[in-house]
């Protein structure tokens, strides 16, 4: 099963024939676009839809999302520092983690680094693990896009200045210990929250 997020709403892709509370339509039927501005409407005047996209073969779900939208691959960081800190930067009002557009011919973990570099003036990073990958529905130039991150876990020595992208709309960077780093989750992004474990949410 996958979420593809609109905001904070998920539409769900799965291999079940039904999900209770989920309008279901077949994948390779869906209009993805209509379904985008539906939820946006319905959100607007604060009323959940929820679409679910059917196909019998899991590989095929994915196959199908990607010839629905323009597609654009990003890498990001869950970045530790040395006391256990977790690196979270502030866009558009909102605590977010460091990510961004992948560029051509180069690999995705040197994205990933890159981006959170940038955007934070971090240095030293270093993958330690693959954590996930998320979906979501953004809007570029009138049209929507699809955004696929894979997220990586890293860790830094690094103990000097923060310095926000203010050119990528970046307001503040903060470590943050858990306490601090749950408060902050309270104004995320649900594929965010997604990166965390129940536990450290709970």
């Amino acid at each position: 099963m996958y979420k593809v997020f609109v905001n904070n709403t998920p539409i769900i892709l799965s291999t079940k024939k039904a999900i209770q509370g989920y309008e279901m339509i077949p994948i390779k039927k869906a209009n993805l676009q209509t379904i985008i501005r539906d939820i946006l409407n319905k959100e607007s005047s604060k009323v959940q839809v929820k679409y679910h996209l059917h196909h019998k073969k899991e590989d095929k779900l994915i196959d199908h999302l990607y010839t629905k939208l323009p597609v654009v691959i990003a890498g990001g960081g869950k970045a530790y520092n040395t006391n256990m800190d977790i690196l979270f930067i502030k866009r558009n009002g909102k605590w977010d983690l460091p990510k961004g557009k992948i560029e051509k011919n180069e690999h995705i973990e040197t994205a990933a680094i890159r981006e959170v570099e940038e955007e934070t003036g971090v240095t030293g990073l270093e993958i330690t693990k693959f954590l996930y990958k998320t979906f979501h529905i953004f809007k570029r130039n009138g049209e929507f896009r699809l955004k696929v991150t894979y997220w990586f876990e890293m860790k830094t020595e690094f103990d000097g200045e923060l310095v926000p992208q203010t050119n990528e709309g970046i307001t503040k960077v903060k470590w943050k210990n858990k306490k601090k780093a749950k408060k902050a989750l309270t104004n995320s992004y649900a594929n965010i929250k997604k990166l965390f474990s129940h536990d450290y949410l709970s």
